[in-house]
């Protein structure tokens, strides 16, 4: 243990005791940031320190459970913090306790850097305008000196470089040019791309291609409405606005962070890293309210891009761990990237000098139609013996914006008791330069999506976190294949060849979990302590997802260490504390060697995983070979997964839903010919006025 790390703690700060919050997962408050960071510089005083994390420790696992169930104690409210300190190289980490307000530990890694913040980022440009050397770049390229307040840049980590390694704090600049002020620069991308130090803030280096290229001569690519009243005259006319209304108020519940709605309660989190977190997932089973998940986040991402050529080699952004998820977050306008009744939740964070700042709106909550939740009709009078029952979903969401990419996330809760992810992607496509005049092709590593420009082939692949408590203690997951019977046609067992049947596979250890997406493969987290009366099955929730391409880069890449999650579809590992971020908890300018996340959490593969405490890793996304149509501006590219209850419920569980519509075969007969009237909208109208009305129990007219 270092000197700081054994001193921490042993005095306690000046800084005035707290309130107690309303709940122990709760976000930390502006004034919990305030006295943590005053704490902290109390504790460093005399020297020169920035702030680049001041977040929630949640509380273990077994003191929030104590604390929630068995009556005991408010778990510690304690804070973590990552600090630069002046002159020293890398960063240190600790720990301050907010009930006794004092430093707890200080951990110096010298070797490593911190997460790059909006903070960081901002100010990049100027850097490389005044620069000497990248004027000269400029104007090699074609643009003057006296022009350089129309280049651009998007300051992306470096990923890692071995020239530098994590010896220096650093950013790569993807540097572009615009006409205009309002111009996108990302169809007039530059070919060279100096390296910032961040810390410093200066250019250390400039990469610059073997082959040169001159700035594009053609118009910008622009998105905006008077660009496109520019370009075709007027806006695409002939919609209609669409309302959502809901005259007698939303149908969930809050207290502080805590939501119920629709026999789902639980907590909504929000940190600078994962954004939104969903703890203590419960459903109440008329009266028997059952634990479902004890915690869901987004724990990681890459977007490794496919071309081979230094430097793009570096472009394989771990968005997540390299900018957070949270620190990176949109705030939200009514109307626009939300619809309908809103309820929303603000962020709270700290600046480089340790004071609070607020991001408005960063969650939206709100409730939507979702289609049919079931149906079904009777064909022996002509359909009116019927039922047909609306779904609505409750969606808390968040928008972040990585650079050029916008990553949309919805966190869909449906009445039949499943959990729903909905990611879009949309934004800009990252752009290099094309020497179109000279005959340059993209080549297969990307294509030419507008003059002068090429998109490179990239992957978003994303780590979900899940730590399951499926009806409780005691958890095993399993592998589940729609497959062929083993039997042969002709025999005692399969005699019409015709068997099939869902073959399981529970895993005994981490080595058997480490599976791959098959077509039709889905997993199961269940509970082997437990049986479903009806079925005699564990009661378990199924992981249904489709979208699970596999990393491309090879094994021993750069890529594939720094992603070390990425290379199975799931992995389950034992639950163990601060088993967070599977690449790592520093993770800018790691190499991806070491044994530390994943690759740490796995091990030999030995741990028995069977009926205990486990976390699921599930890797989903999309490969995305970029054409025209993605540019200028990319339409929202939908990717969706699914955590639905089976052997969990005696029946289906929505069936006490109001439905729009129902009536018995009796009820029918009675009914003759009258019009259905819905139960639960009173808005739906005909879109036509000629439109003849139709009976309730007649398909079928007579001429």
């Amino acid at each position: 243990m270092n000197r700081l790390s054994q001193i921490a703690g042993q005095a306690a700060s000046s800084v005035a005791p707290l309130a107690k919050p309303a709940h122990p997962l709760d976000p930390l408050s502006v004034t919990e940031i305030k006295a943590a960071t005053d704490i902290i510089k109390e504790y460093f005083a005399g020297k020169t320190i920035a702030f680049n994390t001041i977040t929630l420790k949640e509380p273990t696992k077994r003191a929030y459970l104590n604390w929630k169930e068995n009556n005991g104690p408010f778990p510690p409210r304690i804070v973590y913090y990552v600090i630069l300190e002046q002159g020293v190289p890398g960063i240190k980490d600790g720990l301050v306790d907010l009930v006794n307000m004092q430093v707890l530990s200080v951990q110096p890694l010298a070797n490593s850097q911190p997460i790059l913040t909006v903070e960081d980022l901002v100010g990049t440009e100027e850097i490389i305008r005044k620069d000497p050397n990248v004027i000269k770049q400029c104007e090699i390229v074609g643009i003057p000196a006296n022009e350089m307040h129309k280049v651009y840049c998007d300051p992306w980590t470096i990923g890692y470089d071995e020239r530098w390694g994590a010896s220096k704090r650093l950013q790569q600049a993807l540097v572009y040019y615009r006409h205009d002020e309002d111009d996108s620069q990302y169809s007039h991308p530059l070919d060279f791309c100096p390296i910032v130090d961040t810390e410093e803030r200066k250019v250390i280096y400039i990469d610059i291609p073997n082959r040169r290229r001159k700035v594009s001569k053609h118009p910008n690519a622009n998105f905006y409405p008077k660009d496109m009243i520019a370009k075709y005259g007027k806006m695409r006319e002939g919609l209609t606005p669409i309302n959502v209304t809901q005259p007698e108020g939303v149908s969930f519940k809050m207290d502080g962070n805590l939501m119920q709605w629709n026999n789902f309660n639980f907590h909504i989190g929000f940190n600078y890293r994962e954004g939104i977190v969903l703890s203590d997932i419960h459903y109440n089973d008329h009266g028997n309210n059952r634990p479902i998940f004890h915690r869901i986040s987004l724990s990681e991402m890459i977007v490794p891009y496919g071309s081979p050529d230094f430097p793009h080699q570096r472009k394989h952004a771990l968005d997540i761990g390299e900018y957070g998820a949270g620190y990176m977050t949109n705030p939200l306008s009514l109307g626009c990237d939300c619809k309908g009744v809103i309820h929303y939740l603000d962020a709270h964070f700290a600046d480089r000098a340790g004071d609070p700042i607020t991001v408005k709106h960063a969650v939206c909550i709100h409730e939507e139609d979702d289609g049919l939740l079931f149906k079904h009709s009777d064909f022996r009078d002509s359909f009116g013996t019927s039922i047909v029952t609306r779904s609505t979903r409750l969606i808390i969401s968040q928008i972040f914006t990585a650079a050029n990419y916008e990553y949309c996330i919805y966190w869909n809760f449906l009445q039949d008791g499943a959990i729903r992810l909905d990611v879009k992607l949309t934004g800009i496509l990252n752009t290099y330069q094309l020497d179109d005049e000279a005959g340059e092709k993209s080549g297969k590593w990307g294509c030419r999506v507008y003059p002068n420009v090429n998109a490179h082939n990239h992957q978003h692949l994303f780590a979900l976190r899940i730590h399951p408590r499926i009806d409780g203690d005691g958890n095993s997951a399993s592998v589940v294949d729609g497959s062929a019977a083993e039997e042969p046609l002709g025999s005692p067992e399969n005699m019409y060849g015709n068997g099939f049947y869902a073959k399981s596979k529970t895993f005994k250890t981490v080595n058997d979990s480490l599976t791959q997406f098959e077509n039709g493969r889905t997993w199961d987290l269940f509970n082997p302590n437990k049986v479903n009366e009806y079925s005699g099955k564990h009661p378990s929730y199924k992981l249904v997802s489709f979208q699970c391409p596999p990393l491309f880069a090879k094994p021993g890449s750069l890529v594939y260490k720094r992603a070390p999650w990425a290379h199975n579809t799931v992995q389950v590992v034992k639950y163990e504390e601060d088993r967070f971020y599977p690449s790592g908890e520093h993770v800018p300018q790691w190499s991806g060697d070491g044994n530390i996340g994943m690759r740490k959490w796995i091990g030999d593969g030995s741990d028995e995983i069977e009926n205990s405490d486990i976390l699921m890793f599930h890797t989903f996304g999309i490969s995305h070979f970029p054409a025209p149509e993605d540019f200028p501006l990319m339409p929202a590219e939908p990717i969706t997964f699914m955590l639905r209850p089976r052997h969990f419920f005696l029946e289906n569980p929505a069936l006490d839903v109001l439905p729009s519509h129902a009536m018995t075969t009796s009820e029918a007969r009675k009914a003759g010919n009258k019009e259905i009237v819905s139960l639960t909208d009173t808005t739906s109208t005909y879109a036509f006025k000629d439109t003849p009305k139709q009976g309730c129990c007649s398909r079928f007219t007579k001429e």
